[in-house]
Parts: C-alpha cells; sequence; structure tokens
C-alpha cells in the first residue's frame, strides 16, 4: 500500500477502530505543508479526518466503493456445493500438494474462497462455491500439524444458477479439472438451471454452442466404459467424443462394453503388480476397435461329442470371457474314461476355433 494511501486509511481509523470498513480504499490526500506549526497541523489533521471519513462513507453508500468482508472460518462447519466440477473425493495429498506447501510457505491462504450462507442444517454455516482445493488443503492441514490454520471465505449472495457460472469460471482456469468432471457437472447444470436449452446455457456461458455440444455428449459416456481408463482424468474431449458417437450404435455399444470390462480387469491387475496401467490412448484404440474385432472373431459352431452309437456324451453350452460351459449327456452309456476323451477332444476344437480357455 503506498504511503499516502497508508496514511488516509489510518486517519480513516484512528478514532473509531469499531467502525472499521473492511474494503481497501484508495485516495489522493494532499500533504500538509511543511511550514504549518505543530497546533495548526493536527487542527488540519482532525477536520481531514472529518471530511475523509464522510467522503468515504458517502462513497459506500453510493456504491462507488464496495465492502468485501474475508471470514476466518473452520473448514468443518463449510460444506462444498455440489454444483461444483471438481470431485472432493478426488482431491488429496499428492494432487493438493503444491497448494498446502504455498500455503504453509505463506503462513496461511492468502486467496479467499466464495462461500455463501446456508439454512437448515445444523452442521454446516457455509457452503462452498469456489475454492474447494483450498478447503481440502486448510482441512488436511488442520489434520496434519496445523490444527490453528483457517479457511479464509468472502460471503457472496448467490442463486444456483450465478453460483454455477462462479464456480465454472473459476474452473475454466484450472487444469487439475478433468474434461469428464466438467462435462458431467454442464451435462446436470444444462438440466438445472436452462431447462435443457443448450443455446440459452451456451449464451449464459459465453461458450460456442458446438463445443458445448460435444461436452454434453462426452458426459453420456457410461461408467462402465470410463472404468476402462486409468483415471476419469485419462478422458479428454476430442477423442472421448469419438467414442461416445460409436456408443450411439446398439452392436457397437455392446462389443466397446465387453472390452471395457475386459481393461478394467486388466487396470485392476496392473494396478495390484504395481505396474503401469494401459495408456489413455491404448484404451480409445482398443475400445474403438471393438466391434469390428467382434465382427471378425471366430463364431462357435454348436458342437457335441457322440460316443459310437451316435448319442451325444458332451455337448459345449456357451463360450464367453467368463468361461466355457460344457454339458455331460446322462443315458449316453459312457463310462469315466470315456467322458475323459470326450473332454479332452471338445477342448481340443474349442482351441482350434480360437475360443479355447487361453485366449
Amino acid at each position: 500500500m503506498a504511503r499516502k494511501q497508508s496514511d488516509y486509511l489510518a486517519a480513516l481509523l484512528s478514532d473509531e477502530a469499531a467502525d472499521a470498513v473492511p474494503a481497501t480504499m484508495a485516495a489522493d490526500i494532499a500533504p500538509a505543508p511543511e511550514a504549518a506549526s505543530p497546533p495548526a497541523r493536527a487542527e488540519r489533521s482532525r477536520g481531514t479526518t472529518l471530511l475523509g471519513r464522510e467522503s468515504a462513507l458517502a462513497r459506500l453508500a453510493s456504491g462507488e466503493v464496495r465492502q468485501v468482508t474475508q471470514l476466518l472460518l473452520d473448514p468443518a462447519r463449510v460444506r462444498i456445493w455440489p454444483g461444483n466440477a471438481r470431485h472432493y473425493a478426488h482431491l488429496a495429498e499428492d494432487n493438493c500438494r503444491e497448494l498446502i506447501d504455498s500455503i504453509i510457505a505463506e503462513g496461511g491462504q492468502k486467496v479467499p474462497a466464495v462461500v455463501r450462507r446456508v439454512e437448515d442444517d445444523p452442521d454446516h454455516d457455509f457452503e462452498v462455491i469456489a475454492g474447494t482445493r483450498r478447503h481440502w488443503s486448510i482441512s488436511w492441514l488442520r489434520a496434519h500439524s496445523y490444527p490453528d490454520m483457517q479457511f479464509v471465505a468472502q460471503v457472496a449472495i448467490l442463486d444456483d444458477e450465478a453460483a454455477f457460472r462462479l464456480a465454472d469460471l473459476e474452473n475454466r482456469a484450472r487444469k487439475d479439472v478433468s474434461d469428464l468432471e466438467r462435462a458431467r457437472n454442464y451435462a446436470q447444470a444444462l438440466g438445472d438451471h436452462y431447462g435443457s436449452h443448450l443455446t440459452r446455457m451456451a449464451e449464459r456461458l459465453k461458450l460456442s454452442k458446438g463445443w458445448l455440444s460435444k461436452m454434453i455428449k462426452v458426459a453420456g459416456i457410461p461408467d462402465a466404459v470410463i472404468a476402462a481408463f486409468a483415471s476419469p482424468a485419462d478422458v479428454q474431449l476430442k477423442p472421448a467424443y469419438a467414442l461416445a458417437q460409436a456408443l450411439d450404435d446398439a452392436a457397437a455399444a455392446t462389443a466397446i462394453h465387453a472390452a471395457a470390462a475386459d481393461l478394467a480387469e486388466e487396470q485392476a491387475t496392473l494396478r495390484r503388480r504395481g505396474a503401469s496401467c494401459v495408456s489413455a490412448a491404448d484404451v480409445l484404440r482398443r475400445l474403438l476397435d471393438a466391434p469390428r474385432a467382434s465382427l471378425s472373431a471366430p463364431k462357435m459352431e454348436p458342437y457335441v461329442c457322440t460316443n459310437r452309437f451316435g448319442r451325444p456324451v458332451l455337448s459345449v453350452q456357451s463360450v464367453n470371457r467368463q468361461g466355457v460351459t460344457m454339458r455331460f449327456h446322462a443315458g449316453s452309456g459312457a463310462d469315466t474314461e470315456m467322458l475323459v476323451d470326450a473332454l479332452r477332444e471338445t477342448l481340443a476344437h474349442l482351441e482350434q476355433q480360437g475360443l479355447g480357455l487361453q485366449r
């Protein structure tokens, strides 16, 4: 703060500290002449203080100066507004480490969050509109050797639609908010705040209608398909839009869901082993190739193993990714040795068809 601004603010607050104005005000106050005698200077200073206070109050009343009240809050008394794109459950020490270190180095949170008051909730007084990572980081610090850390926030009066626009504006500048999180946030807001009118939503958010339409399309990708990726954050708009379009075809969707289930199991196995997961590019390639691969896959022909009299001994009921289902027929007259031979013969036949258990 410049010297004359500091002197002016000190003069405003000197006589009545209880009436302090929490907004930062700047004014140009001419310095007193050096030649003035001490009594005259003191008298003039008192007059300036009174006139300055009247001027400041007038500026507040006119709206020229805006009061911004910042509160120091216990984060446990502040809940997270569900309309925000950022998933609180996805936050962890590793993806908030930089912010945590910054708060420690600066001796506290410097950039206030935006909250609004809540009613009819005995456990919370406010909810976070913008500043979810700051809330999580302060909560983490209070639980890890910094119990006196306070959550700094400013209170805003906002309806849900205005709160959504404010949160979206902040999240656009955040690289750690994934495309999928934003897409699903937009899809929810489209119905909640804009009556499912895409044009109205695009105008309010100052976004391209075509781009917003793609985001809404990506938001519709089922969780079962998203599970094929190592992380939901790997789902990027441009490639995911092609996947969302492929899912519109019922036959293709069946193949994609089957491939996604296999990939999800593979990713889980890799995690357990501590190995690198399948990359997002490979996941997308395998999912988009799944419909074509299913068409070219060998088809199982009905197979029945019979005895020398033509009676069925063993038949294949089904073959899928969970395994092979076979049926041993009663009344065939086959003994144990014959049944074992029939099983070997059937398994060999499935291997030749590319449908064996080792695939």
